[in-house]
This record gives C-alpha cells, sequence and structure tokens, in this order.
C-alpha cells in the first residue's frame, strides 16, 4: 500500500482526532469603557503559525495573555490543547501553561537573575509536583542556550548583554519546556533589520523542529513574511523558502479588539482595505 503523506492544506480542515492547540470562541474583554478584544474566535491545531499584527492597543498582546489565563475574559471561552481554561484558578493553569512557552517584550528577563536561572525558571515553577532534577535543568538549559548560540552566556547577567543577545535568551526560556505552542510578542521591536532576521530564523527553527504552533505579535509585515514562507531544513541545517508554508501561515489584523482581517499572505498583500494595507508591505509597522 502507497502510504499517504500528510497535506500541508489540512492545516486549515475542522480538527479530527486531535483536539485544536488553541481555540477562541466569541471571547471578549474590556477594561471600563475600551475595548480590548470583541468576539474573537479562531482555531489553531499543531504546527500553524499567527502572525498578528495592527495599530498599537489593537488588542495583540491581550490576545497573548488571555491565551494562558494572565487576563480573563469578560465572556466566551478559551480552551489549551481541549482544556478550557477560562474561569480556572490560578493553581489549576499551571499544568496546562507548562505546555506554553512565552516570549514577553523586549525579552522580558529577570535582571537578578543570571542568564541561566533565567532559562531555567520555566522548567523550575511551571511543572507543579514535577519539578525535573537539578541535573536534568542543568542539560535542558544548556541545550536551549545552545540552539540560540549563547552557551557561553550561562553566568552572564542580562545587563551583560546586547539587546539581540537578550532577544535570544528569552527565545531559549520559551523553548525550554519543548512547548507544543509558543506566543512571542514583538520578538523583533527596537532591534537592527539584521538581528531581527536572526531572531525571525530561530522561531523558524524552533517551531519546525518541534512542530509547535506559533502566534507572533509584530509591527513588522517582513517578520510574517519569512514565518510564512521559511522553514528549517534538518538536513542542511538551514532556513529555506518553502513554497507551500503559506498553507499554515495566516495572518490576523487587529483593530480596536476585533479580528479585523484574517487570511494567507497573498490575501492581505490582495486587500484593498486602507487599514489592512498599512501593515502589508515592507517596512510597514
Amino acid at each position: 500500500m502507497t502510504p499517504v503523506l500528510p497535506n500541508p492544506a489540512q492545516s486549515l480542515a475542522p480538527p479530527t482526532a486531535q483536539p485544536p492547540v488553541l481555540r477562541y470562541a466569541d471571547v471578549n474583554l474590556s477594561f471600563g469603557e475600551t475595548p480590548a478584544l470583541v468576539h474573537l474566535s479562531f482555531i489553531m491545531q499543531a504546527g500553524e503559525t499567527r502572525v498578528v499584527l495592527g495599530a498599537a492597543g489593537s488588542g495583540k498582546t491581550m490576545l497573548l495573555k488571555t491565551a494562558v489565563g494572565l487576563v480573563a475574559p469578560d465572556s466566551g471561552h478559551i480552551s489549551l490543547f481541549g482544556e478550557e481554561v477560562t474561569g480556572r484558578k490560578e493553581s489549576q493553569l499551571y499544568d496546562v501553561r507548562s505546555k506554553v512557552g512565552i516570549l514577553f517584550q523586549e525579552g522580558g528577563l529577570f535582571d537578578s537573575l543570571t542568564v541561566a536561572e533565567n532559562v531555567a525558571y520555566p522548567l523550575l515553577n511551571q511543572h507543579a509536583g514535577q519539578a525535573p532534577s537539578p541535573q536534568e535543568v542543568d542539560q535542558r538549559v544548556r541545550e536551549s542556550l545552545s540552539f540560540v548560540e549563547l552557551e557561553h552566556t550561562l553566568d552572564k547577567f542580562p545587563s551583560e548583554l546586547s539587546g539581540g543577545m537578550r532577544r535570544r535568551v528569552g527565545i531559549a526560556r520559551a523553548v525550554v519546556t519543548d512547548p507544543q505552542l509558543v506566543l512571542y510578542d514583538s520578538p523583533t521591536a527596537g532591534l537592527d533589520p539584521i538581528t531581527a532576521n536572526t531572531i525571525i530564523n530561530l522561531i523558524i527553527k524552533g517551531r519546525d523542529m518541534r512542530n509547535a504552533a506559533t502566534i507572533m505579535v509584530t509591527h513588522r509585515y517582513q517578520d510574517g513574511h519569512l514565518m510564512a514562507n521559511f522553514r528549517y531544513n534538518p538536513d542542511s541545517g538551514n532556513i529555506e523558502r518553502w513554497e507551500a508554508s503559506q498553507l499554515t501561515t495566516r495572518f490576523f489584523v487587529m483593530q480596536e479588539g476585533r479580528l479585523y482581517f484574517e487570511g494567507s499572505e497573498a490575501e492581505l498583500r490582495a486587500s484593498t482595505d486602507s487599514y489592512v494595507q498599512k501593515f502589508a508591505r515592507p517596512g510597514s509597522s
């Protein structure tokens, strides 16, 4: 019998045997009279990418925070890996959060901790009742720092690193638990173009090595373009153009808490909407 190979287009089909990695169902959130998320609904499967664009204050970061229960929505439902997370107590979120990696804005490192201690933090604090041994923590920290080519910085403090290096340490911390979903909040903000591309290449590599679902908030169209059109080739060890990758990468454009646009890169570029077009060209922000 001839084996049937996976079809990337199937990632856009309704879920079958496996529950979605992330599901939003009519999620609403406001702060006073200011809407943060308005009737937000979408589904993500393993290996898929969402590139989230939009003006400042449009709801991009709130999307990430509500996904892991850092902020509770006013109404609607959010599930991670088939488990409802809305309405749960903080102590009930530890296990499901351990499957999610997060890169906060500008890296979000603890200034008082060394690089090694920063990367180890999720291993020691997100596994309720099942913290790994010190030897395993050390091994996984070293592996994660090697992944971002910073294994020589173990004993340094964040203040001793450049902005790009701090962002790379943030990526190492985000992936140290081998998460099935990784959330990146403006990973290239404030970086020069060459360093920014290095960061995106690391994100692509992490996504493809682990088949991780990825949500990336960004102000740079170029970041989304790379995510949609390039993949990591484990045989060559390089990031290479992959024409089929756009089938698993969808672009979101947020406006005043609403999912104003959702589509492929080609659909984003073809849109004639004036607001969408602000985010659909190189150099846009």
